[in-house]
């Protein structure tokens, strides 16, 4: 390859890179203890999440969840009111990326969704796929809406206004558009118990993707069916808790009633 092809191919990832559409390899995240509200160490030693993993997070409201996504979003090096450190892939992330509005480490899905667009599913899709530059972006769309429909307790049409879909719809919706279009790695779901949607599926469909999802959540059943839980109190991390074999099992027995 000549000089002037490599600085072209240079330039050309560097664009992708500031579109956002560059796919972002994230096979791990690993957590270091930092401090709570109280100035005493976190209750863990390291905390090592990968990707298609499901991690929940616990707590009273206040108790320092928002904090934690903070500081796993600003991929924290000690720099934070908590002082954890948090790598990617084992590494720091080099200041390139942690300060580039354009690379989002982490896709939220928040409780209350509402849209504003005068688009309807279609466009909306549509919309979303071409600004990631995807080529067959048809099939994209019928994958995305299919996906959002078997998530929805009541299903919509793809031309349905997107200012018309109730909220489990539009939370259905924004799940399957982040499991299959986002290049986020990880991704952040706040109260999924209230949403409305199919919960099991709407994990699963997420893990397939490959994505680490952290969910905070009140409910314990909702908890149990993540791979461990954090503990959070006085705005530190109290506890991890591994989930057992026997938990699952229980976990298995409650979703056939």
């Amino acid at each position: 390859m000549s000089k002037d092809n490599k600085e072209l191919d240079e330039m050309d990832f560097d664009l992708l890179d500031i579109l956002g559409v560059t796919e972002q390899k994230v096979e791990s995240i690993t957590l270091l203890p930092g401090y709570n509200k109280k100035g005493e160490k976190e209750g863990y030693e390291e905390l090592v999440i990968k990707a298609g993993e499901i991690v929940a997070i616990v707590g009273p409201t206040g108790s320092g969840k928002s904090r934690l996504l903070a500081d796993i979003e600003w991929g924290a090096q000690g720099d934070t009111p908590t002082k954890r450190t948090v790598l990617v892939n084992g590494e720091l992330m080099d200041a390139k990326k942690r300060f580039s509005p354009s690379y989002k480490l982490v896709a939220q899905l928040s409780q209350n969704m509402n849209f504003v667009m005068d688009l309807t599913v279609r466009e909306f899709i549509d919309l979303h796929a071409e600004s990631r530059l995807v080529l067959d972006r048809e099939s994209v769309i019928e994958k995305i809406f299919n996906q959002a429909n078997e998530l929805a307790g009541e299903k919509f049409t793809i031309d349905t206004p997107i200012t018309s879909l109730s909220g489990g719809q539009s939370r259905a919706l924004m799940i399957s558009d982040t499991a299959i279009l986002s290049t986020s790695p990880i991704v952040l779901i706040d109260e999924i118990e209230n949403a409305g949607i199919d919960r099991k599926k709407a994990l699963d469909l997420l893990v397939g993707n490959n994505k680490i999802v952290l969910m905070a959540t009140h409910d314990p059943i909702l908890a149990l069916m993540g791979d461990r839980r954090i503990v959070i109190k006085n705005g530190g991390i109290s506890k991890v808790i591994e989930s057992t074999a026997e938990e699952k099992k229980y976990l298995r027995c409650f979703n056939r009633t």
